[in-house]
């Protein structure tokens, strides 16, 4: 999901760079209302960071990332993940890739702009109703939310200066059904992980999974 630099041009990168703020300041009061708000972030962007440099592949315009979005999300909250993204994309332009800090802006919605769209089209109804999370409707996370980030890399692509066919954004996007396929794995292994331990102090504190409810 990474937008190469030089692809887009600095007025449109400068306004990516607005509307990351924007997006981020106007979120930025609900996290600091909660106390563990700013631990569970960090855990988020360390555990992004972890899952992004496992695996990534140049595929087409783009890289393909084992980005581990769900478990993030389902196991440290909406607010933390939203902030552990860019958190955690600032941390790996820094050690380990610096020439995408000049992108930091844009591939950092390439990932917010989605979790938003998850979280309120359904996220947010599985959490707060406390409905039972089975296969289908982690899968159906995973799907919706990569759906987003591929749709992203479109709109990127699209308002780029550089020319690129639309069969290699195609490629790219259906690069991402392996990760649909195998991501759920991941999500529901962690998610059934933490639930055992709810009860311990400490994952109570960086995780929210006592609001979890899990199909047997």
């Amino acid at each position: 999901m990474h937008i190469e630099p030089g692809i887009i041009v600095p007025t449109k990168v400068l306004l990516a760079n607005v509307a990351a703020v924007a997006l981020l300041g106007r979120h930025a009061t609900g996290l600091l209302q909660s106390p563990t708000a700013p631990l569970r972030t960090l855990l988020a962007a360390l555990f992004f960071s972890l899952f992004m440099e496992s695996f990534h592949l140049t595929v087409g315009p783009s890289e393909l990332h084992f980005v581990g979005a769900m478990a993030v999300y389902l196991s440290f909250g909406y607010l933390p993940t939203l902030f552990g993204f860019a958190l955690g994309l600032l941390l790996q332009g820094g050690l380990f890739e610096p020439s995408d800090l000049s992108h930091l802006a844009v591939n950092s919605l390439s990932l917010i702009i989605p979790l938003i769209g998850v979280h309120h089209l359904r996220g947010q109804r599985l959490l707060e109703q406390r409905i039972p999370l089975g296969w289908r409707e982690i899968v159906r996370l995973d799907a919706l939310y990569y759906t987003g980030v591929t749709a992203m890399v479109g709109f990127w692509l699209m308002v780029s200066e550089v020319n690129t066919p639309w069969t290699a954004w195609a490629s790219f996007a259906l690069s991402y059904l392996a990760v649909v396929a195998l991501e759920p794995l991941l999500t529901m292994a962690t998610v059934r992980w933490l639930k055992k331990r709810e009860t311990h102090n400490l994952i109570g504190q960086c995780c929210q999974v006592r609001t979890l409810r899990i199909k047997a």
